[in-house]
């Protein structure tokens, strides 16, 4: 339902006419062009809020996927009980060309922090590809018809699956890392055929979505960020071309290309992140037997919600090497790091880390490499930036309207960087090393997905709301 009121969608087309959307505009997948969150556009807004700049808006229903755009076409993906749904709008005027759903093969208890539609789904001009955990993968020509579909699962993540899909080559290619038989898979993107997968052991649950690396005139890598290592594996046949320990925390978000350089960040702990077996024994086994139950740990505020990421075999109780495991999960190396891999193969040395920087780094968002300017924000609207060659600190701060938890990734073009806080409040930053507070906007309702930024256009979802936001130009 359109909710844009007939003033403004008056006004929307008299600046629809003097500056045209380009056809070529694109935002194909999560952070737009390979993961990078910048767009080459200008004329980006400052100020916007639910009444200000708004060129369009549309009611939603719930997903915590993001926006992508191809030429005049924005696709976003939800769900609604069982159905799973792929939503076409025009970019330009935000009307609704199509909805389609594909309903759950097997519906899961996924956290409460996730949802059916956290992935975002990948297009390009033949249309989207989606991919819904309780499903697999569907494709979508521009006109809403099913393409093809890949049945995918069940997955073992406690937290829920969240990686996105991207486009490359010709190929759909996905990262599945779970609890247990991780892998990366590659499908043909006109067929949905497979074309390669490969297992990924050792590697434990994350949500990462891969991007591609020219390795040699002649060879292309898709690079994966794991919880413990970064990988890449060939683009064309899945073969692993190296990898690297990068630390202990887990996988989100995307690495970033700089040249010959892959940057990325993970969050890890010198300390355990648990106490004691025995000190949990003690405050939680209120039956003596030497193990913890659910029923033991209900209405815990600090462990109760995650009894099932702790419990690895999922047999209801948790004993102590289980509690020992997670406790240990994130001791060791992290931080945003900078890895130069070279033409070598296998397992890297310690010297293709051209640098590490361990402090203020964010579990969720990525971080965002504009204008030789390395940014990170976290939860508290801390907002660090680094120099991308060495790491060197060049400012840290906050953003003072806009303290809360954050989920999106930032985003820049125009000189600007954007960061949008769980809570609704979007910072823009003037774009520097030493980084300046331009405003800070309140949309009044949660934004978990990171902006799309296309042809001067900021389209931000919102827990029930699709906006376009622009200036007269």
């Amino acid at each position: 339902m359109r909710i844009t009121s007939s003033a403004a969608l008056s006004a929307f087309f008299l600046i629809a006419l003097a500056a045209p959307m380009r056809a070529g505009a694109q935002w194909t997948q999560f952070r737009g062009p390979n993961g990078s969150g910048v767009d080459a556009s200008t004329g980006y807004p400052v100020e916007f809020s639910p009444t200000k700049n708004v060129v369009w808006k549309v009611a939603v229903p719930h997903g915590q996927s993001s926006p992508v755009i191809v030429g005049t076409r924005l696709y976003l993906t939800a769900s609604e009980g069982d159905r799973l749904m792929t939503i076409s709008l025009d970019a330009r005027t935000g009307k609704e060309l199509w909805r389609r759903d594909v309903k759950m093969d097997r519906p899961s208890s996924a956290f409460k922090a996730n949802d059916p539609a956290s992935p975002t789904p990948a297009a390009d001009e033949n249309g989207v590809v989606a991919f819904f955990p309780d499903f697999g993968l569907v494709a979508y020509g521009t006109d809403g018809q099913v393409r093809w579909t890949m049945h995918l699962g069940p997955f073992r993540n406690f937290y829920g699956m969240a990686g996105s899909p991207i486009i490359a080559d010709g190929s759909v290619v996905l990262v599945c890392d779970q609890q247990a038989g991780a892998f990366v898979i590659a499908v043909d993107r006109t067929t949905g055929r497979q074309r390669w997968k490969v297992e990924r052991p050792g590697v434990r649950i994350g949500w990462s979505t891969p991007i591609v690396f020219r390795a040699t005139q002649s060879r292309t890598d898709v690079i994966v960020l794991g919880g413990t290592r970064l990988d890449a594996y060939d683009l064309a046949t899945g073969t692993p071309q190296w990898w690297i320990p990068i630390g202990s925390g887990d996988a989100l978000g995307t690495p970033l290309v700089m040249g010959d350089t892959v940057l990325t960040s993970t969050l890890g702990s010198n300390e355990p992140g648990l106490p004691t077996f025995a000190s949990a024994l003690t405050q939680y086994d209120k039956d003596k037997d030497g193990r913890l139950s659910q029923a033991e740990f209900r209405g815990d505020k600090d462990f109760g919600e995650h009894f099932g990421w702790i419990d690895a075999n999922s047999d209801g109780a948790i004993v102590g090497a289980e509690w020992d495991r997670a406790s240990s999960t994130y001791i060791g190396e992290y931080g945003a790091i900078a890895v130069r891999p070279g033409q070598a193969h296998g397992q890297l040395p310690a010297t293709a880390i051209g640098w590490r920087f361990k402090k203020n780094i964010p579990y969720i968002p990525a971080p965002l490499l504009y204008l030789n300017v390395l940014y990170m924000v976290k939860t508290g609207g801390i907002v660090t930036s680094l120099d991308p060659s060495t790491g060197r600190l060049l400012k840290e701060g906050r953003s003072p309207g806009a303290l809360g938890e954050y989920y999106a990734s930032p985003v820049g073009a125009d000189g600007k960087v954007f960061l949008s806080s769980a809570e609704g409040k979007i910072t823009v930053l003037q774009a520097a090393g030493d980084w300046q507070v331009l405003g800070v906007n309140d949309l009044h309702e949660d934004v978990h997905a990171t902006p799309a930024l296309s042809d001067g256009r900021v389209y931000v979802r919102t827990q029930s709301t699709m906006f376009c936001f622009g200036t007269s130009r």
